[in-house]
């Protein structure tokens, strides 16, 4: 926000500059009956400091407008000296240089992800895009958590999790605008994660979103389970309940700790972390596409293992038939450690 307010300073600064100007000129031309040009002359070397010689005499009620003219330009050149001070010690000019250039190079992005919200659930889903190499677009209101995620990325890491190093793209405004949406280039993005605390903001996000970009995937936070249906309606393909979330797993730690230990390594908060990747029919080789499971050998040539398939028709089979051949829209999904992913991208993936 401060930002917003300089540069609103500095537009406040040049406007009564112009009416500064436009008075001195309406004065000289009705009062002193000068032409636009004597009068623009008069108004400028009565502002100036330097001054020059008078065209001729003023009248009385000319002195008397001159003096509260001269009066009243005191004031705006304090003002406008403060507004310029301020931008060039406190490296404003520079700041509004770096927004509109990450704003031009947004303008050029393409299958990227927006952020709406760098809460606690923000920043999650920030941390852990980055860490899968994907291009992402914050938006955020205040001013101070955009200020830490700079400094977290070009120093010391957010929020702990080893994020470091890499341009920062962000946007100061409110997510519910569609302006704001626009710049973030909601029109051009593959997915947005409305993060924002209030439910209410976040259907507004997804039904500006949908109306902005129809295909896109719309991810949105709900604090209570009524929203849910809500946020659905208003355009939003999944929803996300944290505070759900987090009570079912405090309870499942109770009744199975085993299963929610695995869960916590796959999803990368046990210390020995599991990755779950996806591999379509059409990322995959082309010498590969259309062999039957068995055939991939995926197990005993990367280690990984695959644990569910979903089809072209949407159907998801757990633990598929050895014997099953992928098809055209089927999806593969594989679970190992980070090596074994990483060997199994390189030996199945197209390049």
């Amino acid at each position: 926000m401060l930002q917003r307010v300089q540069l609103n300073r500095l537009k406040y600064a040049a406007a009564l500059t112009l009416a500064s100007l436009l008075i001195g000129l309406a004065g000289f031309m009705g009062i002193e009956h000068f032409n636009l040009a004597d009068a623009f002359y008069m108004s400028v070397i009565t502002v100036s400091p330097g001054g020059y010689e008078q065209l001729r005499p003023l009248s009385e009620a000319g002195r008397i407008f001159t003096g509260c003219y001269i009066l009243y330009n005191l004031l705006v050149v304090a003002y406008f000296v403060s507004v310029i001070t301020t931008f060039i010690f406190d490296g404003e000019l520079r700041r509004l240089f770096n927004m509109y250039r990450t704003d031009q190079e947004i303008k050029r992005f393409s299958g990227h992800v927006i952020i709406c919200g760098f809460g606690s659930n923000g920043r999650k889903a920030y941390q852990r895009l980055l860490l899968n190499s994907v291009r992402v677009v914050v938006i955020e209101l205040n001013e101070q958590l955009l200020k830490e995620l700079t400094e977290g990325r070009n120093g010391a890491d957010v929020d702990g999790d080893g994020v470091a190093g890499g341009k920062i793209f962000s946007v100061l405004g409110d997510a519910t605008m569609d302006p704001v949406l626009e710049q973030a280039g909601v029109a051009r993005a593959s997915a947005i994660i409305a993060a924002l605390p209030n439910d209410s903001d976040n259907m507004s996000v997804a039904l500006s979103a949908r109306a902005l970009n129809p295909r896109l995937n719309i991810i949105a936070r709900a604090s209570h389970k009524v929203s849910e249906r809500k946020l659905i309606a208003a355009g939003a393909n999944s929803v996300v309940m944290p505070d759900e979330i987090g009570g079912s797993q405090m309870a499942d730690l109770v009744v199975r700790p085993e299963v929610i230990r695995f869960l916590d390594m796959i999803s990368g908060l046990s210390a020995d972390k599991l990755r779950l990747e996806e591999l379509s029919y059409e990322q995959m080789r082309q010498d590969l596409r259309g062999r039957s499971i068995r055939e991939l050998d995926i197990r005993s040539l990367t280690g990984a293992t695959v644990i569910g398939l979903r089809q072209q028709n949407g159907a998801l089979l757990v633990s598929p038939d050895a014997n099953y051949n992928l098809e055209p829209g089927d999806i593969i999904l594989v679970l190992g450690s980070e090596t074994q992913i990483e060997a199994f991208e390189v030996r199945y993936r197209q390049l």
